[in-house]
C-alpha cells in the first residue's frame, strides 16, 4: 500500500454515495407511509361512527392503503433507467450503474479532459525548427525518444503525439530501422507529470547520447551555462507564438556523455544541448462547440481540464467558447499553492485547468462538490480513478481508457466524444422529467379516490367504491397508463432549464400543490356524477358503477394531460407515445367490458349503466381535462416561464 499503485488502491475506497433520486424517494417514501397510516384510520373510524360494516369499512382502508401507496414507482424508475441506459448505449455511452442515468439530469459542471474528448486526437506537426546544424539529429529524435509500438496490423500504437512526431519523421524520409541502427536505445526514462520530461540513452560510436523531450519551461531550465537567458527567451517566445494558435509545443534537447552506460537517471537531465521545437495541432471535433453552447444554455458549466501549457489550453478553450467573462485559468502549480479554502474559492471562476496532474483532478472535484455543485469528470489512465470514483458522475474513456479508469467510473465513453456527455445529460434529465410525471399523476389520482372516499358519506351518499374497484383502479388505471410514462419523449425545452439543485424535492416548482388541486377536480366530478345519479333514483350499485366508470375515465385524461407538466396537451404530438396511447385505449376498453359484459358483474360488482348515462360519463372527464389544463396554464406563467427566463439570463 506504500507504492504509487496502492496509494490510488486507497484512493479508491471512497463510500458510494446515494443519487439525488434515491435521497428523493427515500424521504417521499418515509413522508407518503405516514400520511397514508393516517388516512386509512381516518377511514376505517370515520365509517365505522356512520355504522358502516366494520369487515366492509377493514377492506375499504386497506385497498385504499394499497391504492394509495404507488408501488408501480418501482417499476417505472427501473423501467426508466433501463429504457434510458438502452437508448444511451445507441448514442455511445454505455452506463456501468443504472442510477447515475437520472444523475446525469443533476449535473452542473461538466469537467473535461481536452486531449480526444474536446479534440479529435488526431495530432499533426504543423511546425518544426532545430537548433543550427541539428535538422537530422531532430528528426532522429523524434523517431526514436518515445514509447510508440505497433500492433499486428503494422499500425502505430500509443499516445497520440508521439505517433504525430514518428509519422513526422517518416514523412521527412526517416524509418525507424535506420534510426535505430545509428543511434540504438540503451535506455529510457518514461514522461511523468512531475518533470514533464521523457528521455532516451542511445549508443553513438565511443558516446552515449541522451535525448531529452519535454515541456518548454521544463527542457529551457535545463540548458547549460552556454545558454544566455535571451537565448533562452527567444526559443521561449517561438513557444508562446505557437501555443497562442492552438498548438501543443514541445522542446527537444541533447547531449554527449563520455563512455557507454545504460544506467539513466533524472539527474543526468540537466547541462542540456537545445536541439529544436516541434509544434502539432490537434483539431477540435466539430460537434463539441454546438455541444457546448448547449451546456450553457442548461445551466451546465463546461470545464477543459488539460495537461498542455497554459497559452495552448487557452486557445483552444477560445476556439470552443468555452471561456466567458470573469471566467480565469488555473495552472497545477497555482493549485499547489492553494489550501482547501482557497481552492474553493478559485473553482467557482475557473473554467480552464492546465498543467494538472492526475492527482489534481481530486482535488478540483472535491473543491466543486465541497460548493454545493453536482460534477461529471472525465478520465482514462489509472491514475484518474480516484477523481473518476469522487465524481458524481465519473466518465471513462472507451477507446483510449485503461480497465481501471472504466472500474472506477459510473458510465464510459464508447467514442471519447465530449457532445455524447450532453446527450447523455439530456437523457438523464427526460427520465428525472417522466419520474415527476408519474408521481404527480398516480399521486393526484390516488388523492381522487381517497377524497371521494370521505366526502361521500358526508354528502348523505353510499360508499361510492368498493374495495375490487379500488384495486382495479390501481392496477389498471393507474398502473398501465404509469408505467407507459417512463417511456415519454423529451420536451422540446428541456435543455433550456437549468439543472436541479440536489436538496430539491421531489415536488418543487409547485407540483405538490398540482397534486392537490388536480385530485379535488378528479374527486369532485365522481362525486358530482354520484349526487346526479342519486337525485335521479339510480340505486348503489348504479352509482358505485358510475363513480367507478367517471374516476376510471378521469385518470385516462389526466394521464394525457400530465404528458408535459406545465405545457397545454396539444403541444405534444398525440402519437409520440404509442404506448401510453395504446394503454390508454387498452383500459377504456377493459372497463366497458366491466360494464356491459353480463359474466364480469358479479365479480367486479358492477351493473350495466343505461345510455342517459353515457353522455355523464364522457362529459365530466372532459370537464375534469379542461380544468386540469387551466390549472397548469397557470402554473406555467408563475413558475415554468419565469424559471426559464432566469436560466436564459445567467447562461
Amino acid at each position: 500500500m506504500n507504492t504509487e499503485m496502492g496509494k490510488i488502491a486507497g484512493m479508491l475506497d471512497i463510500e458510494q454515495q446515494k443519487t439525488p433520486l434515491q435521497q428523493r424517494l427515500g424521504k417521499f417514501s418515509k413522508q407518503l407511509a405516514i400520511i397514508v397510516i393516517l388516512i386509512c384510520a381516518a377511514v376505517f373510524g370515520f365509517g365505522l361512527l356512520k355504522g358502516e360494516p366494520p369487515l366492509q369499512m377493514f377492506l375499504t382502508a386497506l385497498s385504499l392503503a394499497v391504492a394509495a401507496l404507488p408501488e408501480a414507482l418501482l417499476v417505472v424508475v427501473t423501467i426508466g433507467l433501463a429504457q434510458g441506459a438502452k437508448r444511451m448505449v445507441k448514442q455511445k455511452a454505455l452506463i456501468r450503474k443504472l442510477p447515475a442515468v437520472e444523475t446525469l439530469g443533476s449535473v452542473t459542471y461538466i469537467c473535461s479532459d481536452k486531449t480526444g474528448t474536446l479534440t479529435l486526437n488526431k495530432m499533426t506537426v504543423t511546425n518544426t525548427e532545430a537548433a543550427e546544424g541539428k535538422e537530422e539529429l531532430l528528426l532522429h529524435a523524434m523517431m526514436l525518444n518515445n514509447e510508440v509500438k505497433k500492433n499486428n496490423h503494422d499500425e502505430l500504437i500509443g499516445d497520440s503525439t508521439e505517433i504525430a512526431l514518428v509519422n513526422h519523421a517518416k514523412d521527412k524520409g526517416l524509418d525507424y530501422n535506420t534510426s535505430a541502427n545509428q543511434y540504438s536505445v540503451t535506455g529510457t526514462l518514461p514522461f511523468d507529470s512531475d518533470r514533464m520530461m521523457m528521455s532516451t540513452l542511445h549508443r553513438d560510436g565511443d558516446k552515449t547520447l541522451l535525448l531529452v523531450k519535454g515541456a518548454p519551461v521544463k527542457i529551457a531550465e535545463q540548458l547549460s551555462g552556454e545558454y544566455s537567458e535571451t537565448d533562452k527567451e527567444a526559443w521561449l517566445k517561438k513557444n508562446r507564438e505557437w501555443a497562442a494558435k492552438g498548438q501543443r509545443v514541445l522542446f527537444f534537447a541533447y547531449k554527449y556523455i563520455n563512455g557507454h552506460t545504460k544506467d539513466l537517471t533524472h539527474a543526468m537531465e540537466t547541462n542540456l544541448e537545445m536541439l529544436g521545437a516541434a509544434g502539432m495541432i490537434d483539431p477540435p471535433r466539430e460537434e463539441v462547440i454546438a455541444a457546448i453552447e448547449e451546456c450553457k444554455t442548461a445551466g451546465i458549466k463546461p470545464v477543459m481540464i488539460t495537461g498542455d501549457q497554459p497559452v495552448t489550453a487557452m486557445a483552444i478553450a477560445n476556439e470552443l467558447n468555452i471561456t466567458q467573462d470573469g471566467n480565469r485559468i488555473l495552472t497545477g502549480a497555482d493549485i499547489k499553492k492553494l489550501d482547501e479554502n482557497g481552492l474553493n474559492k478559485k473553482v467557482e471562476h475557473t473554467v480552464i485547468y492546465a498543467r494538472v496532474s492526475p492527482g489534481q483532478k481530486l482535488d478540483i472535484v472535491k473543491a466543486l462538490q465541497q460548493n454545493g455543485e453536482y460534477v461529471a469528470m472525465t478520465g482514462d489512465g489509472v491514475n484518474d480513478a480516484p477523481s473518476l470514483k469522487q465524481a458524481n458522475i465519473g466518465i471513462a474513456m472507451g477507446i483510449t481508457g485503461t480497465d481501471v479508469s472504466k472500474e472506477a467510473a459510473h458510465m464510459i465513453l464508447l467514442d471519447d466524444n465530449f457532445a455524447t456527455i450532453v446527450k447523455a445529460v439530456k437523457e438523464g434529465r427526460r427520465i428525472y422529467d417522466n419520474i415527476r410525471k408519474f408521481v404527480l399523476y398516480i399521486l393526484s389520482c390516488n388523492l381522487a379516490e381517497i377524497l371521494t372516499i370521505l366526502c361521500a358519506p358526508l354528502l348523505g351518499l353510499p360508499i361510492p367504491l368498493l374495495p375490487i374497484h379500488i384495486l382495479w383502479i390501481n392496477l389498471v388505471t393507474d398502473g398501465l397508463p404509469g408505467i407507459a410514462l417512463a417511456t415519454e419523449p423529451a420536451e422540446k425545452d428541456i435543455m433550456k432549464r437549468p439543472p436541479r439543485k440536489p436538496e430539491e424535492s421531489l415536488f418543487a416548482g409547485g407540483m405538490l400543490y398540482q397534486v392537490c388541486f388536480t385530485g379535488i377536480i378528479l374527486a369532485a366530478g365522481a362525486l358530482i356524477a354520484q349526487y346526479w345519479a342519486a337525485q335521479h333514483g339510480y340505486s348503489e350499485r348504479e352509482q358505485q358503477t358510475m363513480v367507478f366508470t367517471v374516476l376510471c375515465f378521469s385518470q385516462l385524461a389526466n394521464a394525457l394531460s400530465v404528458r408535459s407538466v406545465y405545457r397545454p396537451i396539444f403541444s405534444v404530438r398525440l402519437f409520440a407515445n404509442p404506448l401510453l396511447i395504446g394503454s390508454v385505449v387498452l383500459t377504456i376498453l377493459l372497463q366497458a367490458a366491466l360494464v356491459y359484459v353480463p359474466v364480469l358483474h358479479p365479480v367486479f360488482k358492477t351493473v350495466a349503466l343505461d345510455n342517459s348515462l353515457l353522455l355523464e360519463i364522457i362529459i365530466i372527464p372532459a370537464t375534469c381535462l379542461l380544468l386540469i389544463e387551466l390549472i397548469k396554464l397557470f402554473y406555467y406563467k408563475v413558475f415554468y416561464s419565469r424559471q426559464l427566463n432566469a436560466n436564459s439570463a445567467s447562461s
